[in-house]
């Protein structure tokens, strides 16, 4: 080792004299001895590494308080950070999905800070069911006899199918066979549960023939998936639930749907696209009914069945149903989501989803407008900055094929080059609150519809 590099280790503080620097004591007293001397005892190990490579002293060197509130502020940082979501995807699986009404919000916080009447039954001061409350108000909303709360739609299909089917058939129609996110298949979920699957039909076309051959003593349950996230179009024929449940009950055997991202109101009064509704299936008959509480439904994560007491039970008393509940953070928000369809008129206006989602056109554009203005001259010189029409999705897994009209402002690089544009992206990425934005066409596309705090982007953009 030569003498200049011994000089330069022997310039490094020790921890006994940085924890006694007068700018950062004050860390240490609000943040604890135990955190701050680990994160010191990191800094001198990478100064150490610096000297030995480069045979200098780091340039952060020169302020250890200030580059230790910057690798504090680091280590402190939630991985769950707040972003701007301008893909053009209101519900984004990979962004948290449905944004919670306030309502919701407030339910979670009190849920949080107080002791809750999870499982008490006021009445008579005994143990009460956890599920029991959204359980009434999902039967209020959907006509069904009782209902059942799971953490999400895959874990309420593998409770279904586990606590109705156990080791028999299940029979589903091959174009119904779908891949929901991470690989998660159905026939994955048959396995788990302990049914196995019988393919029907082909994939474009099912005919209820199909189902009444495939019918023996084995079967345990009728099923039909609703693919929410792909569309078969041209030569096509399904099986409704209504003639589904006609042939169950002809046969002694119970149907079940899973909806995915069931909707509990007509989407088409909104001028969306239609989406099967789970009243409207409990009307038809079908024995179980499953859908999501955080896609169109606009809650929390979470897997909500609907049905016939009698099954219901068995669901309840099944023991993965222990192993699949909900805690109250989720069913406080779920709760405080579902009081909101008891007053349908006002829907639209307390409803983030259903806000975002039916947000016109030229309102969109007004923003776009109004941002062109005060950003351009920012990033005059490098890129040209546009108001331009685009598509909005839905969600990834709901209603993908369908899109909503909206209005963007798209930055493209004036140099031509797709690094610039790149670059850019991460750049927005890495700011406190990260703007997610699209590529597409050599541009950088903000797609505005789910922009709600303008003067925000305005600040963290500039």
């Amino acid at each position: 080792m030569s003498t200049e590099t011994q000089q330069l280790y022997s310039q490094l503080p020790a921890i006994d004299r940085l924890l006694r620097d007068p700018a950062i004591e004050p860390v240490v007293a609000k943040h604890g001895q135990t955190l701050i001397s680990e994160l010191l005892r990191q800094m001198q190990a990478q100064a150490r590494d610096t000297i030995k490579i480069q045979q200098q002293m780091p340039a952060w060197c020169q302020d250890w308080p200030q580059a230790l509130q910057v690798r504090l502020n680091q280590q402190l940082r939630l991985a769950l950070q707040p972003v701007f979501n301008l893909s053009g995807t209101v519900l984004h699986t990979n962004l948290g999905r449905a944004l919670l009404p306030q309502v919701a919000m407030d339910a979670v916080v009190s849920a949080m800070g107080n002791a809750v009447t999870l499982e008490y039954d006021l009445d008579d001061a005994g143990r009460g069911h956890r599920d029991r409350a959204i359980a009434d108000l999902l039967c209020q909303l959907t006509g069904a006899e009782d209902a059942c709360i799971v953490n999400n739609n895959a874990a309420a299909v593998l409770l279904m199918l586990a606590a109705v089917a156990p080791g028999q058939q299940v029979i589903v129609s091959r174009g119904e066979l779908v891949e929901i996110g991470g690989a998660f298949r159905i026939p994955d979920v048959m396995r788990q549960a302990g049914c196995q699957l019988v393919e029907v039909g082909t994939t474009n076309r099912t005919h209820l023939k199909d189902y009444r051959a495939a019918i023996n003593e084995q079967t345990g349950l009728l099923m039909k998936v609703h693919t929410s996230n792909y569309c078969i179009q041209g030569f096509t024929a399904a099986v409704e639930e209504s003639e589904l449940v006609a042939l169950g009950r002809e046969q002694g055997i119970p149907t079940a749907t899973d909806l995915g991202s069931g909707s509990l109101i007509d989407m088409v009064q909104y001028g969306l696209p239609a989406e099967p509704m789970p009243q409207r299936l409990i009307a038809d008959g079908v024995d179980l009914v499953s859908f999501s509480g955080d896609k169109l439904l606009g809650g929390p994560q979470a897997g909500i069945i609907i049905g016939k007491k009698a099954l219901i039970d068995r669901l309840q008393q099944h023991p993965l149903k222990r192993a699949l509940r909900v805690g109250k953070i989720t069913l406080a928000a779920l709760e405080a989501t579902l009081r909101l369809y008891l007053q349908p008129e006002l829907l639209a206006a307390h409803l983030p989803t259903l806000r975002l989602l039916t947000r016109p056109q030229p309102a969109i554009q007004q923003i776009a407008e109004r941002l062109q203005k005060q950003l351009a001259p920012r990033f005059a010189g490098r890129f040209e900055l546009r108001c331009e029409p685009c598509w909005s999705q839905i969600g990834s897994g709901s209603l993908p094929v369908d899109r909503l009209p909206s209005y963007a402002l798209t930055f493209t690089p004036l140099d031509g080059r797709g690094a610039t544009l790149e670059s850019l992206a991460q750049q927005w990425r890495s700011l406190p609150q990260p703007v997610i934005g699209r590529l597409k066409d050599g541009k950088l596309w903000l797609d505005l519809r789910c922009l709600e705090q303008e003067e925000a982007l305005l600040e963290a953009l500039n």
